[in-house]
């Protein structure tokens, strides 16, 4: 885009960015006593459709399409935007690639506004013709349906390809000319490496499938958390001490749900800045971003919420708000 329409679509941003939740109306949520109540809150604030009352889900989703027709009807270039939906996109691969050999799709498996729709992707995957889908996706695809056809290794199919969305996040990275976008593609993968490591160690994994998931990024030194990885949880813990993750290593002695929260709330460290930024896209990658965080953080307290999970539960999944 040009500096004109930049500011132009900054300033419209700026705009709806007073309609993000707050801390204190992520505290007035909480409050609320049932899910129902909750989704009457979020009713009154314009989420979902004004015709018709919706359940949980399609109230989240509602409002994910509202973000994205929000970004569409600004006319700026989509291709910016695309390593965004990266994770959708290699998720309905999976799902596709399952569903063909397996014969079974879960409903509302598959993500909707990817780049390959639903239909598209489950006849690249029946009629194996990878050519058809984004280069970055074509080799691991092909690996994983292979993989499935022989084996019907669901865990080894899913990290081949979830290898490739963690190369494909990083190369996007690398290959951008937007800040924005460098920071973010290295906070996912790293993240991502982080959560890979502790689960293998929690779960005995080899160094075989450590190769095999680990994907390369700057903010690591990938070979020391994998050996870190093989001798145990306390010494994942004590490498990211050392490489400056300390904030990483105390979130994880806390508790799962304190480590998720941590690396979503990385993702608001890194667009925060955006807020003074008026001549590039990285204010409306920001909004995004900002947007997911938001939804991600009041579909936490709907769950918990309708299972009756303790307030102090629910309170350490809530992520920091971009506003």
């Amino acid at each position: 885009m040009t500096d004109h329409s930049n500011v132009y679509a900054v300033a419209r941003i700026r705009v709806l960015e007073n309609t993000l939740f707050t801390k204190n109306m992520i505290d007035q949520l909480m409050a609320c006593k049932t899910c129902e109540d909750c989704l009457n809150f979020l009713t009154e604030r314009g989420w979902g459709a004004s015709d018709k009352k919706l359940d949980a889900q399609d109230m989240l989703r509602i409002e994910r399409e509202k973000t994205w027709n929000v970004i569409r009807d600004m006319q700026v270039d989509m291709s910016e935007f695309d390593v965004l939906s990266y994770q959708n996109l290699y998720h309905n691969l999976k799902a596709a690639i399952k569903e063909v050999c397996v014969g079974a799709s879960a409903v509302n498996v598959y993500y909707k506004g990817t780049s390959v729709s639903k239909e598209e992707m489950l006849r690249i995957v029946k009629e194996k013709d990878f050519e058809s889908l984004p280069s970055h996706m074509r080799k691991a695809a092909a690996e994983a349906l292979k993989v499935m056809l022989q084996t019907k290794d669901g865990q080894l199919c899913d990290i081949i390809i979830d290898h490739a969305l963690l190369d494909a996040v990083r190369r996007e990275g690398e290959n951008s000319k937007n800040n924005m976008i460098k920071s973010y593609a290295e906070t996912f993968v790293s993240s991502a490496d982080i959560k890979i490591a502790v689960r293998a160690a929690k779960t005995g994994k080899n160094k075989s499938f450590l190769n095999r998931a680990l994907a390369k990024c700057d903010s690591l030194n990938v070979e020391k958390l994998l050996q870190a990885s093989l001798s145990g949880f306390d010494a994942v813990c004590e490498y990211l001490l050392e490489a400056g993750f300390a904030d990483a290593s105390d979130a994880l002695k806390k508790s799962n749900s304190a480590f998720e929260c941590w690396c979503d709330n990385r993702i608001v460290e890194i667009i925060t800045p955006q807020k003074y930024n008026s001549f590039t896209t990285g204010p409306l990658i920001a909004y995004v971003l900002a947007r997911e965080n938001e939804i991600n953080t009041v579909r936490m307290i709907l769950i918990g919420k309708r299972n009756e999970i303790p307030e102090d539960s629910i309170r350490e999944r809530i992520r920091v708000m971009y506003v």
